[in-house]
């Protein structure tokens, strides 16, 4: 899976130098994270983990994209494959974001695979973001949902502070409901942040991390 999310981030850099090739509102990105969290759940059983992907966005508001990692929370799984789309605007007074994304596990024993709906909303330094199961093997469409908030300060120049908390009412996703915790740190694409769920013999989690961003 490593070879794969690489090889997405050579192909990136070939189309960089490549002008004939570019597209408007087409970017690649590509990153690396000692732990691979979602939603304070560890998604490499506290491994390392490596990601990219392509991504289109126009003036209307529409994007459409997909991303890569190695993932293994499940038998015999090696990466995770998502495939997403939306709406983004803004008024006066707030940001939105609407849209859906699919969880794909090609390789794992178990067809774990699932879409969600999800939307958020942005005033000033506050997001509030929801997520619903739309379809996932065993369950109907609305069975689990995910409720998140997120504030972020500019602590000093280009460094952000961001505090999050969460809580899953669900099922599929940890197989219990449960509360997550965070704060991170970061700047010029590095991030440090640290996380932790309300689960039985869940410790903090530490991690580090860093992206990029390419025009293509």
């Amino acid at each position: 899976m490593k070879k794969i999310a690489l090889s997405i981030i050579a192909i990136s850099t070939t189309f960089l130098s490549t002008q004939s090739l570019a597209v408007d509102g087409l970017t690649a990105n590509a990153a690396v994270t000692s732990n691979y969290l979602w939603r304070g759940l560890e998604q490499t059983n506290g491994n390392s983990a490596v990601s990219g992907g392509l991504d289109y966005a126009n003036d209307s508001g529409f994007y459409v994209g997909t991303w890569v990692s190695n993932a293994e929370w499940a038998e015999g799984m090696t990466y995770e494959l998502d495939i997403y789309g939306g709406f983004t605007g803004e008024t006066k007074a707030f940001s939105y974001d609407v849209g859906f994304v699919h969880y794909a596990y090609p390789d794992s024993v178990d067809d774990v695979d699932f879409t969600e709906v999800n939307a958020s909303v942005s005033v000033g330094i506050f997001t509030l973001g929801y997520a619903v199961l739309a379809d996932a093997q065993g369950a109907d469409f609305g069975d689990d949902s995910y409720v998140s908030i997120d504030v972020e300060f500019e602590v000093a120049k280009e460094l952000a502070l961001t505090l999050h908390v969460g809580t899953g009412t669900d099922d599929f996703y940890a197989g219990e409901e449960y509360i997550d915790y965070g704060a991170s740190l970061s700047k010029g694409g590095f991030v440090f942040g640290v996380s932790k769920t309300d689960l039985d013999n869940d410790d903090l989690k530490v991690f580090v991390s860093y992206s990029v961003d390419i025009d293509l």
